[in-house]
């Protein structure tokens, strides 16, 4: 038999002694691991802590003491400003305010005086070396001083009059909003540095303790070091600077240039927008913390050490005799190299009288048995994979009785399932029997006795130990005797979408059924069910499938938009019934055919055939998602198409191909259309007769020109006719929403169809009554309608029929004849008639008919649609009615209706 190796487990926490008995170990040793860790961390943290306080707390000190000290300084240089004599620049007051400033003030090292354009006028002490006349007007602090009203102080420079290194204190001068200069104070930083190197003095040197004070531009302009005066700090800590110019305070460790790494504590001076930092080596100010965490590290090796020799004790004991009783356990029932060396180990291990021998002698016991099972299981395994192997039902069952032979040593088997046509079990597949008794092995439900029927009624196997003995077989014994057989057992299948079934096993001689064989065959029994389950479910699957496709396909040909799907090679696996239409394809034609030579054929029908080619091509190029807009010439007519392209993935996001939709946005852009004729020809319609309202508007108030009242009276004349323009525009489109929101109400009341036409032919420019035929008979009765709707309408036409006569005499006829419970009324003209590619369109919203006949001027091509509006509200129609000659509208007025009131 083929031995099959499987993996060790991988145990988990719970099943793995040596991982349970270190976690107790740990859970023992860890909080006093954990206590001295923590008790570490929280020292390091406050001694840390006290050290950082302890130089914030310096650097707040000098940070206060220095801003006192260079408030007073521009409280003196503010104060001295003020002075006259040094606000206009009188030389003996100068000397003398600046003497006495001198004296008071020992940190100041010069004082002097700039004008207005930056030239030294003055400074004291005057000595050798005087720059008086020099221009400073470049310097920094004089260009801030134009644009200040406020004393401050500048960065740190070297002073040109005393060559020493120096800051400002700068007091812009003004006279209202004159600039008149400014009056400055050097003061010395040497003397800032000297209160520095005091503080500086009173630690030890093996610290490496340093104070400085940095300006706004990130010079040292103090050191506790005088030597660093006027280098640049920003270069060695920009966050720092940074942080401190920005008026932030705090700590942080950082390595300097030197490779020493240091504690900074910075502090800034609000006054003069400088800082403060204090610093120190990390070695000295933390000293204390690391003596503390060495000892914590000293302990924890300690604790290593005790617990690594426990382990050893452990694992030579206990842990590794369980660990070859466990691989031993693992490998029962296999043949593998390396089972003799456990073998050995466990046979030695059983020689104990502890719990590990007693478990090792039973681990030798229960292998015996397992290998009994083993090999059970293996057949039971290979009829597992046959089953799900194959959907032949007949090989499958097949192989199955073929293993029930096999392992229980039996001749003869059958597997008998339910014939709903014949109403009986038929035996499905045999082994062993005689070709004529499975031809005529048929079990009938009304079967007395019959063991079969037993077995499905109850769910339970039944079986018979000797024929000859038992009888409920006594009717059936002959049936036995020509087949030679004396025993048998049915196992009834477990089916639930399948019909129902039995296997049936046949012995030769007198059998006594144990339960292990019962169990063997019950398994072969639902592997057996399993495989005619699996048959009736693929079956019955691959009919819903076929539905479902059927329906999917139906779905997709009844699309309004074109769908073609390609494979990975670029060819049409899929084209629906739209795609035929455009292309001119059969379906037949369309399959397997390269994508991109259906969207050549396809584009060539295109109006702009080249951009359309191009657009789609480059995207079935480049295999990317995108859309294109391209127009299509379709019977006699053009048809606008947005064409997307997406990629198609599987449900695990693979790449199968790529697809196109063909969606008719002909109606989207009938409306982007109608859209901008609204704007374009409403503009325009508006902006004409405002110009000469306008116009003759600016004529009247002209000052320079005088008009004679008929002048004047015809000009407001022309104003008023432009009024009326623009009033009866705003009515149209107000009427023309009310038509399209459906909220039009009419009032109908009787009315005269003939005394109506005569009014609407009074408000028609350009209509004289010599022009209008109205043909009427003399019995028409009032018609039901809105009047002032029905008018406006009626107007409507007869502009129309004016604007489009081939001569200002042309006649204009309106006819009313009366149709059983309708009148019609007709409006004919005498003008060139309507093409018939416009027919279908006159009466739709914003729709014109270009060119006019006689040239008068377009209007918004709303006369016709508000005409419709009306007259369909009144369950009338309008249409156009062909004619020879001319233009003949024609439109139908119901002579009843239910109610005269108003409706909506």
């Amino acid at each position: 038999m083929k031995q099959w190796r499987s993996p060790p487990p991988q145990f988990r926490f719970w099943q793995d002694l040596a991982l349970q008995l270190l976690v107790a170990y740990l859970v023992f040793m860890l909080p006093f691991l954990m206590a001295a860790v923590s008790a570490d961390r929280l020292a390091r943290e406050r001694l840390q802590a006290d050290v950082q306080a302890a130089d914030l707390s310096l650097a707040r000190a000098i940070a206060q003491e220095t801003n006192i000290t260079l408030g007073t300084i521009l409280q003196a240089v503010q104060t001295l400003g003020k002075q006259p004599a040094v606000r206009d620049a009188v030389q003996p007051g100068m000397a003398e305010a600046f003497a006495n400033f001198y004296l008071a003030r020992p940190e100041a090292s010069l004082i002097y005086r700039l004008d207005s354009q930056g030239e030294m006028r003055y400074h004291y002490p005057e000595g050798p070396g005087s720059t008086v006349g020099v221009n400073f007007a470049f310097r920094p602090y004089f260009q801030r001083a134009r644009r200040s009203e406020l004393p401050f102080l500048s960065l740190g420079r070297i002073s040109p009059t005393t060559q020493e290194p120096v800051a400002t204190a700068v007091m812009p001068l003004r006279n209202h909003d004159a600039f008149l200069g400014l009056v400055g104070v050097n003061i010395r930083l040497e003397s800032l540095s000297w209160t520095l190197a005091r503080i500086a003095e009173g630690h030890r040197l093996e610290e490496g303790f340093q104070v400085l004070i940095v300006d706004n531009g990130g010079q040292i302009i103090a050191h506790s070091e005088p030597g660093h005066l006027l280098q640049s700090f920003y270069l060695q800590m920009p966050h720092l600077v940074e942080a401190v110019l920005a008026r932030q305070e705090g700590s942080l460790v950082y390595t300097g240039p030197d490779g020493v790494e240091r504690l900074y504590s910075y502090v800034p001076i609000p006054s003069a927008g400088w800082g403060v930092v204090v610093s120190r080596t990390t070695a000295s100010a933390f000293a204390t913390t690391q003596a503390f965490h060495q000892g914590v590290v000293l302990g924890i090796a300690a604790f290593a050490l005790l617990g690594a020799l426990f382990w050893l004790t452990l694992t030579y004991l206990l842990l590794r005799p369980l660990e070859a009783l466990a691989r031993y356990s693992r490998q029962i029932g296999q043949s593998l190299p390396e089972k003799a060396a456990s073998f050995a180990m466990v046979t030695g291990l059983a020689m104990r009288n502890d719990q590990i021998g007693h478990l090792a002698r039973t681990l030798q016991r229960l292998e015996q048995d397992i290998r009994q099972r083993l090999s059970e299981l293996h057949t039971l395994l290979e009829t597992s994979a046959a089953v799900v192997s194959s959907l032949d039902l007949p090989t499958v069952l097949e192989r199955i009785l073929a293993e029930v032979e096999r392992l229980l040593g039996i001749e003869k088997c059958a597997i008998l399932v339910w014939d709903e046509k014949e109403g009986h079990f038929v035996a499905r597949a045999s082994r062993g029997l005689s070709p004529s008794y499975a031809a005529r092995l048929v079990v009938s439900p009304d079967h007395p006795g019959s063991p079969t029927m037993r077995a499905m009624r109850t769910g339970h196997p039944v079986y018979i130990t000797d024929t000859e003995r038992d009888p409920s077989f006594v009717h059936l014994l002959p049936r036995a005797r020509a087949e030679g057989y004396r025993a048998l057992v049915v196992m009834p299948l477990k089916t639930q979408h399948a019909p129902p079934a039995a296997l049936v096993a046949y012995y030769p001689e007198p059998h006594e059924f144990t339960e292990q064989e019962l169990s063997i065959l019950s398994s072969f029994a639902n592997h057996a069910a399993m495989a005619i389950e699996n048959a009736a479910l693929y079956a019955r699957s691959d009919m819903r499938l076929r539905e479902q496709t059927h329906r999917l396909e139906a779905l997709i040909q009844s699309l309004n938009e074109g769908l073609i799907l390609e494979d990975l090679e670029g060819r049409v696996l899929y084209a629906n019934r739209r795609i035929t239409l455009v292309s001119e394809l059969a379906h037949e034609d369309l399959l397997g055919t390269p994508v991109a030579q259906v969207v050549t054929r396809i584009t060539r029908r295109a109006t702009e055939p080249e951009k359309a080619q191009a657009c789609l091509l480059s995207l079935l190029e480049t295999h990317q998602e995108g859309a294109c807009e391209l127009s299509l010439r379709l019977g006699g007519h053009i048809e606008h198409y947005r064409v997307q392209v997406f990629q198609v993935t599987d449900l695990q996001g693979h790449f199968i191909g790529r697809g196109l939709i063909w969606q008719d946005v002909t109606a989207d852009r009938e409306v982007d259309r109608m859209k901008s004729s609204l704007i374009s020809t409403v503009s325009h319609e508006l902006r004409t007769p405002l110009a000469s309202i306008k116009g003759y508007a600016t004529s009247l108030l002209a000052d320079d020109v005088q008009w004679d009242p008929e002048t004047q009276r015809e000009f407001l004349q022309h104003i008023s006719e432009e009024t009326d323009r623009l009033s009866q525009l705003i009515n149209d489109l107000l009427d023309l929403s009310r038509i399209e929101g459906g909220a039009l109400k009419v009032d109908r009341k009787p009315t005269d169809l003939l005394a109506l036409v005569r009014r609407a032919s009074h408000l028609v420019p350009d209509l004289k009554p010599e022009r209008l035929i109205v043909e009427a008979p003399d019995d028409l009765l009032p018609v039901p309608v809105d009047a002032r709707r029905i008018e406006v309408a009626l107007r409507n036409l007869l502009e129309n029929a004016v604007k489009y006569s081939l001569h200002p005499e042309d006649p204009i006829t309106v006819s009313i004849q009366r149709q059983e419970d309708r009148v019609i009324v007709r409006v004919i003209d005498q003008g060139p008639g309507i093409p018939a590619e416009h027919a279908p369109h006159i009466f739709d919203s914003f729709y014109r008919a270009e060119p006019r006949a006689n040239g008068s001027r377009s209007g918004v091509g709303l006369g016709l649609a508000i005409a419709r509006g009306f007259i369909e509200a009144h369950g009338g129609r309008i249409w156009l009615e062909p004619r020879a000659q001319g233009t003949c509208i024609a439109f139908s007025l119901p002579l009843e209706v239910n109610d005269h009131g108003p409706t909506q």
